[in-house]
């Protein structure tokens, strides 16, 4: 099964919204130590009979409270699970497409999130001209953010095991 998952390049003010997360216990996720902060962009899975904007809006207002406005796509970037466990065990979760939007807040007032992953801390704003300094996961994503922002295309980031 392959999971289509809509994330959201949020950028305000010169920063980024971002989810700030902590590596579980026991996870190797990316090759993260035990306890390691990363960050990652807000979004998440589609729905059956959802469209993929639809997505993107609704699991950005879960994870963040926040309504967005304008939305592009910019970027396709695939993940397929190396690890055979894994793949048994988040069947789900093991062969994602992300589809990435670039997006711009409403004026609606942030509301309060009512849907966190699991290894979220919450949601942080960082300075765009931080974000070498960040982890930012994937890596495609945060090797690739500023040409995404930049390009007036849709841009393939590649397919990569993990």
């Amino acid at each position: 099964m392959i999971r289509n998952a809509a994330k959201a390049i949020i950028i305000h003010n010169g920063k980024i919204l971002l989810n700030k997360c902590e590596n579980g216990v026991g996870s190797d996720f990316f090759g993260l130590a035990e306890g390691e902060i990363y960050y990652d962009l807000p979004g998440g899975g589609q729905e059956q009979f959802e469209t993929i904007e639809e997505a993107v809006r609704r699991e950005c207002l879960e994870e963040t409270g926040y309504t967005l406005d304008d939305v592009r796509l910019a970027a396709i970037y695939e993940e397929i699970s190396a690890n055979a466990d894994y793949r048994v065990q988040y069947t789900d979760y093991a062969h994602k497409i992300n589809f990435i939007f670039v997006c711009t807040l409403s004026d609606v007032p942030q509301k309060t999130a009512t849907e966190v992953d699991w290894m979220a801390l919450g949601c942080s704003w960082i300075d765009v001209h931080l974000l070498d300094e960040a982890t930012l996961l994937p890596r495609a994503i945060q090797a690739n953010i500023q040409r995404i922002l930049q390009s007036d295309t849709i841009i393939f980031l590649g397919s990569d095991y993990l």
